[in-house]
């Protein structure tokens, strides 16, 4: 017999009554994350208690003895500490915003941010890694700045694994259970106190999601689970493990995030106008929403398409093709017939939409792909990461030049107030005023850090070493108990590391390209540089690699093993289960901050960001957004950006740059010291870091360009195709068939310039186009030169658009358009002409195979 289901449940809550009621309300609203005087304030419930729960407030106050909690009520000192958090939490959220001040309130715009994982605090073990943290950044920076944006993801009953090590140093994995009901957040129910449910249609079977919601400040997280009695026991998998499972288990995961979170944002009553896409996993999302618009407005599917796209945002983290979510034809079939049947698309008119080559039947079908062609919108996370993308999907837009390929760039940012330490965010106060939390991204501002006392800033980055030499320390400890070592192997552990001594800091998930282990190329000269007696060198090493990936894990082995020899015990620690906890403490404590990944195959990176807050320094390889912030006096560079072909010369070309760097210039910058023991050079280096990269490397400014360049611009796009029932996004699907259909009669018949072998610099070159329209009013079509300078193969680089104007209707159909060409550069030059259609009320749109060069 099955006696859960004879089970009468209910659910135990913390009995908070009166003025203590207010820790339950902070408690769950996880603007207290980024809030040191309400995390002081939990601590000071029990702080070994805290310690215990992973830093989990609603789990504590299920815990606490009824006569704590008296206690502390009759405590004066809580009380009041109580009530001036509780205070800054009202005026948190009653305070004009950044969007109120800068007059976009005005329009009902709301934008739905979907990411498979939100990496917002340690005791909602909703992510993995970088993706992660970084949506969870961003929902913090749209709550201070206060953007009307909601999360949507999906709630992992185990969430991504806990990692320990045995005593060879071989990752293992932990799948422990997490207790919704002692964490931040709640079940979504309706007005009769029932749970809200969304149902999906899984292969034919019915798959329901409940919906529970975190609250960050200002913005509500929606989070669905399908760990429900009425689905089937491999339906309730589906939201078990973050990236577990095999491709029919992701599949069912993204129909999940994308249709049932858009069900989930419809049955709350919220209507986004605009979705932004965090990674491919989120894009069948663009399908629910023109399926909701068909059925709305009567339309059909391509119709409704345009409305969508124009209010969609799509953002690729990804370099390489191998870490895009590709799915087989089969599967897409499997899961996904009976919804392309509803929107009245055939199989391949709904595999075409995922595909770069929409008639290879063997092509699989593409998540990324699929977001593109239905994204306004699209963007990498690092200038680099922009250029890398461009070339990546080139082959969607065929026709057009690589600068010209649609996809730009939003460099990644980190969200100041989570990762600043205690005791930098003190120093700053003092010197640049409270304006720093309001406003991260003022350069004239982070120009005052030049007042702050050379003394004051070393000691306070001191303080923070020190912190990290004994959190490693005790670390180091829990896990010597652990695998069983002696007493004295753990007493042994306290003279690990020292707290004076330069510390370098490696810590990010262990994938090969990473290249975790080019610091041990050379293990005679590594040993030079770390056993010094008078110039002591440490590094400190974290991170987890993916269950699956063997090479990963054979990487984190083998610095475990360095970490035992005698030429380096007690110089290198590797701490274990690497999470928030441990990046703050990393983050906040290293002088160095080492990076090395293959290049160009870190799209972005931000945990050397959180360093640069914290005043510790970067030395990377010129990849991701380290381009962009390098500039000689704030940190330093591995190589110069080159690329290789050959893997292990590359390694030990710049393995060899590593120990360059530490032997010839960090080790001795940071050892120059005067009489007063402050090293004036690193910290001369340490504040033109913080000055040149706390402005620009903030979520703040980051969300900030998302909603000028993309939120807005898009939610102005889809309120000019929504308008007046979607009339406009009809018509535009009309006019598009129409242009596909009459586009071959279109050819460029001649060019004529007024040009010489030689011409003068200043010189204008009058340019007339001959072009045959077929069936095409002139209205209807936009007419460039591309012109530009020529590298050595003949191409242009970095071209740009002249428009030519109609002038007249020639003879047998031809028409004549004209413009100039201004000679502003010396060099070998050279021009095209382009033609495109344009439609009359949203000027030239580009239309894969409508488009005419000569």
């Amino acid at each position: 017999m099955d006696f859960t289901k004879k089970m009468h449940r209910f659910t135990v809550v913390p009995s908070l009554t009166g003025e203590m009621a207010t820790l339950q309300t902070i408690a769950y609203n996880l603007w207290w994350t980024w809030e040191p005087e309400a995390v002081e304030l939990f601590k000071r419930l029990d702080i070994d208690l805290w310690q215990q729960t992973r830093h989990n407030p609603v789990e504590m106050l299920g815990i606490l003895q009824q006569t704590t909690l008296d206690k502390l009520t009759a405590d004066e000192g809580f009380m009041s500490q109580m009530k001036q958090v509780e205070e800054k939490f009202r005026e948190y959220l009653s305070a004009r915003t950044w969007f109120d001040r800068t007059g976009n309130g005005g329009k009902p715009m709301t934008v739905a941010y979907f990411s498979m994982e939100f990496g917002i605090h340690e005791s909602l073990p909703t992510y993995s890694g970088g993706l992660g943290i970084l949506a969870g950044d961003h929902l913090k920076s749209a709550s201070d700045l206060g953007i009307p944006l909601v999360g949507v993801g999906l709630l992992y009953r185990q969430g991504y694994f806990r990692q320990y090590l045995n005593i060879e140093g071989w990752q293992q994995e932990l799948y422990p259970e997490n207790d919704f009901y002692n964490l931040p957040l709640r079940l979504e129910r309706d007005a009769g106190g029932t749970p809200l449910a969304v149902e999906l249609d899984m292969a034919g079977r019915k798959v329901t999601a409940h919906i529970w919601r975190v609250q960050v400040g200002r913005i509500p997280l929606f989070l669905l689970d399908t760990n429900l009695e009425e689905n089937t026991p491999e339906d309730r998998e589906i939201t078990a493990q973050l990236y577990g499972g095999d491709l029919e288990m992701r599949i069912r995961q993204e129909i999940l995030l994308g249709v049932g979170g858009i069900r989930a944002l419809h049955l709350l009553g919220i209507d986004p106008n605009v979705c932004h896409m965090n990674e491919g996993h989120a894009a069948f999302l663009a399908l629910e929403r023109t399926r909701l618009l068909m059925k709305e407005h009567g339309i059909r599917f391509a119709e409704a398409m345009e409305g969508v796209r124009a209010g969609n945002v799509f953002t690729t983290h990804t370099p390489v093709d191998a870490g895009i979510d590709h799915f087989p034809p089969d599967l897409v079939e499997k899961y996904l017939e009976r919804y392309y049947r509803s929107v009245g698309l055939s199989r391949d008119e709904f595999l075409a939409l995922g595909r770069i080559n929409p008639k290879n039947p063997h092509e699989a079908f593409c998540m990324a792909v699929l977001a593109l062609k239905l994204a306004d919108h699209a963007n990498g996370v690092s200038q680099l990461h922009g250029e890398v993308s461009r070339r990546m999907w080139k082959n969607l837009w065929p026709e057009l030049p690589h600068e010209h390929i649609p996809i730009t760039s939003v460099t990644n940012g980190v969200h100041t107030k989570t990762w600043l330490s205690n005791e930098m965010a003190g120093l700053l106060t003092r010197y640049l005023g409270n304006r720093w939390r309001e406003d991260a991204t003022d350069p004239l501002l982070w120009k005052r850090v030049a007042n702050i006392p050379e003394s004051e800033l070393w000691r306070t980055h001191e303080r923070c070493r020190e912190r990290l030499v004994l959190f490693a320390r005790r670390r180091l400890k829990e896990h010597l108990r652990q695998v069983g070592a002696t007493a004295k192997e753990i007493a042994q552990a306290d003279e690990v590391l020292d707290p004076e001594a330069l510390t370098i800091g490696f810590a990010r998930r262990f994938a090969t390209y990473k290249r975790g282990t080019l610091l041990f190329r050379d293990l005679a000269r590594l040993e030079k540089i770390l056993a010094s007696t008078d110039r002591p060198v440490q590094i400190i090493f974290a991170g987890k690699a993916h269950p699956h990936d063997t090479e990963g894990k054979e990487l984190i082995r083998e610095i475990f093993q360095h970490s035992l020899d005698k030429r380096f015990r007690g110089r290198i620690v590797f701490i274990e289960d690497y999470d928030m906890a441990v990046a703050r403490h990393l983050v906040q404590g290293v002088d160095v901050w080492l990076n090395t990944p293959r290049r160009p195959l870190e799209a972005s990176g931000t945990s050397g960001m959180k360093v640069a807050f914290n005043g510790g320094l970067n030395m990377s390889i010129l990849d991701g957004w380290w381009p962009e912030g390098y500039l000689g006096n704030n940190g330093w560079a591995i190589g110069k950006g080159e690329v290789y072909d050959d893997l292990d010369y590359q390694n030990e070309v710049e393995g060899r740059a590593i120990y360059d760097l530490l032997e010839k210039e960090v080790v001795p910058l940071f050892y120059d010291r005067g009489s007063d023991d402050i090293p004036r050079g690193w910290l001369a280096c340490m504040k033109a870091s913080l000055q040149t990269l706390c402005p620009i490397f903030s979520t703040d400014r980051m969300v900030q360009e998302y909603a000028r360049t993309m939120y807005r611009p898009s939610f102005d796009h889809w309120e000019q195709l929504s308008a007046d029932g979607l009339a406009l996004a009809v018509d535009l699907a009309r006019w598009k068939g129409d242009i596909r259909r009459t586009w071959h009669q279109v050819r460029i018949a001649g060019i004529e310039a007024e040009t010489t072998a030689e011409i003068p610099l200043g010189t204008t070159i009058p340019v007339t186009a001959k072009i045959v329209l077929g069936e095409i009013p002139p209205s209807q079509l936009a007419a460039d030169l591309y012109c530009g300078v020529l590298d050595s193969r003949g191409n242009i680089v970095g071209g740009e658009l002249v428009p030519l104007t109609w002038q007249e209707a020639a003879e047998e159909g031809v028409h004549l358009f004209r413009g100039e060409i201004e000679g502003r550069f010396c060099g070998r030059h050279g021009f095209m002409v382009r033609v495109m259609p344009r439609h009359p009320e949203l000027g030239p749109v580009y239309e894969q195979g409508a488009i005419a060069w000569g």
